[in-house]
């Protein structure tokens, strides 16, 4: 019997074949209707007989669906029959109600399309921006949505014959694919000096030339899908260097890119889950372990036992790898530590003094997006910068809110998120706000992001920090409902979100610094932690910091700290000079330090366990300066060796208030009396880190066996570290809890605004 019914489908639904796809199964099944895209979504309406409906439904759910495509949703109503419709159509997407709809992440160059860009007999032979609906450009090119091609920068470019052919042709692969385009009618590639001038037109010479160019130990910029890259020869040790230097990034690991996945295995060790992920579509930087007998360049990567590495993602770059280049340097295209550069007049004025040559496009990137960075933990893919490919794909919450809600995030490594019902919407990595063109950014990318989705908040989260430039900022806006919330809760929360759980955890948050609701710098918490409140069980015992932020930067202060407190009536400065001299060889600054901390002039207390990874590095000789956020931690987990199960022990206090003290002193002696004794570095932080694990476990079986919880969460920056991540996950597996930790988002503070916004949609649901 014939029947009509109206379906609402949600998810990824948007820019994926997903229309064309409908009309194809509708078509094959004999019912008439139609598709179009709105702002939730897709709705199709279907009319035939009840049967090949719910065959449609099946199949559209199944292995119908577009590769790209992950439906959320899927509802179904029945409505009046339309008399005399003989056809399904593609109707134009309605742009009115509420923009929740997933907009789709860019893609890197899907199979069917690398085919056609080296088959001499496709009319797309060779182009540099060869697209389908199941890979190209999308979150990097949409200015609003619907995500439609008069809503792209692709509007620049109209199709020729060929391609609006195509575009029109349900049948074909780039039906509705919006970035269509060919030599004939879309964006070209050249070659310019760095003066700007234009030294190669011709596409063809104008790969060759930059390959050549790139051979000769030349540095050059090449815009991409989500921005510039600084790229050089991987084996030419003296190019690296010279990038470093004009760059201004002298420790911090380059990224790499390379031909294949054969070549890589040259280099580093790829499983086979690490191989999917290199393969996947969306191709990401992966850190890999690196292998010995590696010949890339000593100076991409120095005091660390990774690479990491990608495969090429975008036609342009498969184009250049075809001339024979295995290994290139691809660096994000800004000075260090400022935003991502995207447009070709910036380039050439900020990165003129950095690239010898640049490798330019036409069309116009309207949101940059950096690399994302991934590795594995338990053999599954865990992010550590969640950027290009990833983003703005949204979780779904439980909890539907009533009103938009803004989170400001966290200072450093910063994202902010928007909610708007049950969509949870994180941006891309944005960076660290203390750089006044990154906090720049962090304020342009807010109002382009709330524009896209149309978010019109009335909640604001953040942090608890008064001196967070992303809380002043957050405190700044009129008319809006402050929630702050503390950092390491924020942390436990993000993961509560990405589980998309609300019962009580036994929250593990482990970092630098967060700032405490007693004032003091937190940093190693055991928090018993729901959306809607949080109670401190247990922590790292506090020890002075002096010189506040200083210490993130100068090992030397935590390391004085925890000594004086160690040996507490035994320390003498003079008798540790051994130890002392190189972390910081002016002995009137350490005894300046040890005077501030005695007389607790410009300190704080604080339970971070990032500055005793610090202290530790410092100690075992790995350098006496942080210039990158975390490089003495990541020296110490690199030289960890991995077949050793000791560890040196530890204390669990029990303070007058009930909270439970993680005491650190017997162990600071003991790392002491070892390197003294020249027992081997990898030992010594091999059991550094196995203490660090073995004390957390710990503290949450006596928050077990106190709260009757056997769910533990774990976040922070400190997880980061793989070594510490997987052994602690092993050993709270063994002792019978079910560990959650962040996948989908970083553990570091780029998962912090997540946590921020669950934490005040929960809130906000419990005051109304």
């Amino acid at each position: 019997m014939a029947t009509r019914k109206k379906i609402l489908i949600t998810g990824q639904v948007q820019g994926v074949g997903f229309r064309p796809a409908v009309y194809r199964l509708a078509t094959q099944l004999n019912l008439t209707g139609f598709v179009y895209n709105n702002t939730s979504g897709v709705t199709v309406e279907l009319q035939g007989e009840e049967t090949e409906i719910a065959e449609f439904i099946k199949q559209l759910n199944g292995q119908n669906a577009p590769p790209l495509a992950d439906i959320e949703s899927c509802f179904a109503a029945e409505i009046s029959i339309v008399e005399g419709e003989k056809e399904f159509a593609i109707k134009q997407s309605d742009a009115s109600g509420t923009p929740i709809s997933r907009v789709t992440a860019d893609i890197a160059t899907c199979a069917d399309c690398l085919r056609e860009l080296f088959d001499k007999n496709d009319f797309r032979y060779r182009y540099p921006f060869i697209n389908c609906t199941n890979c190209g450009p999308r979150y990097s090119i949409i200015r609003t949505i619907p995500y439609d091609r008069p809503n792209t920068t692709m509007s620049a470019f109209a199709m020729c014959g060929k391609c609006a052919g195509q575009y029109h042709d349900v049948a074909n692969r780039r039906f509705h694919a919006q970035p269509v385009a060919c030599p004939q009618c879309g964006p070209k590639i050249w070659l310019a000096d760095n003066k700007d001038n234009k030294i190669q037109t011709d596409p063809d010479k104008t790969i060759t030339q930059t390959v050549q160019l790139l051979r000769e130990g030349k540095i050059l910029a090449i815009k991409g899908i989500g921005g510039f890259h600084l790229a050089v020869d991987a084996f030419n040790d003296d190019a690296v260097k010279r990038l470093r230097e004009r760059k201004k990034r002298e420790y911090k690991p380059f990224a790499m890119m390379a031909d294949s996945i054969e070549t890589i295995k040259q280099h580093a060790a790829v499983s086979n889950e690490a191989e999917a992920v290199l393969k996947s579509p969306q191709s990401p930087i992966l850190l890999l372990t690196k292998k010995t007998d590696s010949n890339i360049a000593p100076s991409i990567a120095q005091g660390t036992n990774t690479f990491g590495f990608m495969l090429c993602y975008a036609p342009l770059h498969h184009l250049l790898f075809a001339e024979g280049i295995k290994v290139l340097v691809m660096t994000s295209g800004n000075i260090s530590d400022e935003p991502l550069i995207c447009k070709n007049d910036e380039a050439i004025e900020r990165l003129g003094k950095i690239a010898d040559a640049f490798l330019m496009h036409d069309r116009e990137i309207y949101r940059q997006v950096d690399d994302s960075i991934v590795h594995l933990i338990e053999d599954k893919p865990v992010l550590l910068r969640r950027s290009r490919s990833y983003v703005p794909t949204p979780i779904t919450i439980k909890q539907i809110s009533q009103c938009d809600v803004f989170a400001a995030g966290a200072d450093l490594k910063n994202t902010f998120s928007f909610v708007k019902a049950n969509q949870l919407i994180c941006s891309e990595h944005i960076g660290d706000l203390e750089d006044a063109a990154v906090y720049h950014h962090y304020r342009k990318s807010i109002e382009h992001l709330r524009g896209l989705f149309e978010v019109k908040p009335k909640i604001v989260a953040c942090d608890l920090h008064p001196a967070y430039l992303s809380s002043q900022y957050a405190h700044s806006l009129p008319n809006m409902k402050i929630i702050e919330v503390q950092h390491h809760w924020a942390h436990i929360a993000a993961v509560m979100a990405e589980h998309n759980i609300d019962e009580p955890v036994i929250g593990l948050a482990c970092d630098g610094t967060g700032y405490g609701t007693d004032g003091a710098i937190w940093g190693c918490e055991c928090l018993i932690a729901t959306l809607d409140n949080f109670e401190r069980f247990g922590h790292l015992s506090y020890y002075p910091l002096a010189g506040g932020d200083a210490a993130g930067k100068q090992p030397i202060r935590p390391v004085l700290a925890l000594l004086i407190q160690a040996y507490d009536k035994e320390f003498d400065l003079g008798k540790l000079q051994w130890l002392l001299g190189p972390i910081e060889p002016e002995k009137q600054k350490q005894e300046l330090i040890c005077e501030q901390i005695r007389k607790k002039v410009n300190t704080v207390q604080t339970s971070s366990l990032g500055r005793i990874f610090d202290t530790v590095a410092a100690m075992l000789g790995l350098g006496n300066y942080n210039h990158f956020e975390a490089q003495l931690p990541i020296a110490l987990e690199a030289i960890a060796a991995t077949d050793c199960d000791q560890r040196y022990d530890f204390e669990l206090v029990e303070q007058s208030d009930k909270q439970l003290i993680l005491d650190p002193r017997i162990m600071v002696r003991q790392i002491v009396a070892d390197i003294k004794n020249a027992k081997e570095r990898n030992i010594i932080s091999a059991m550094f880190h196995n203490t660090v694990a073995a004390g957390l476990l710990e503290i949450a079986k006596a928050a077990r066996e106190a709260k009757g919880l056997d769910k533990a969460a774990i976040s922070g920056g400190v997880f980061c570290n793989r070594y510490l991540a997987q052994r602690l996950i092993l050993l709270l597996k063994k002792a019978g809890f079910s560990v959650l930790y962040n996948r989908d988002f970083p553990a570091n503070d780029g998962c912090v605004s997540v946590g921020q916004a669950a934490i005040a949609v929960k809130l906000a649901a419990r005051d109304e």
